[in-house]
């Protein structure tokens, strides 16, 4: 089901401030910068071997990852599971009495479909699933 992992979200405060350090410093290829509205966040994305670091800031102060930064600060947010059929792995979940935030796929950044699994099934890990777009 799970292909790789595809990256691990990090909430920043802001992209303009955290790029340099992933860019310059761990010399990470800066991969582009998204605008996600549906989600209330700019994204992006570094390149690390076959995985990412996903930045995540907020374009909206009500938004979740705002929420997130005001409850916890700037740190780990998620890590993202890579899959293929991204309905199927969701249906296979919640016949294994996994706890779903997304009972359906939605659009996610550069036009991956993405579903998170609640923290409560994953050991206090916010899990998401990723199917790249093509």
């Amino acid at each position: 089901m799970l292909h790789n992992l595809n990256h691990i979200g990090i909430a920043v405060q802001s992209l303009e401030a955290s790029i340099p350090f992933y860019r310059d410093a761990l010399t990470l290829p800066l991969a582009g910068i998204e605008e996600v509205p549906d989600q209330q966040v700019r994204v992006a994305m570094l390149q690390v071997g076959e995985s990412k670091i996903e930045l995540l800031e907020p374009s909206s102060p009500d938004s979740p990852i705002a929420r997130f930064l005001e409850k916890n600060g700037p740190g780990i947010h998620h890590i993202a599971y890579e899959v293929s059929d991204i309905a199927a792995a969701i249906a296979h979940l919640k016949g294994q009495g996994v706890r779903m935030i997304d009972d359906t796929p939605r659009n996610g950044a550069h036009g991956a479909r993405i579903a998170f699994l609640h923290p409560k099934s994953s050991g206090g890990v916010l899990t998401e699933l990723c199917q790249p777009g093509h």
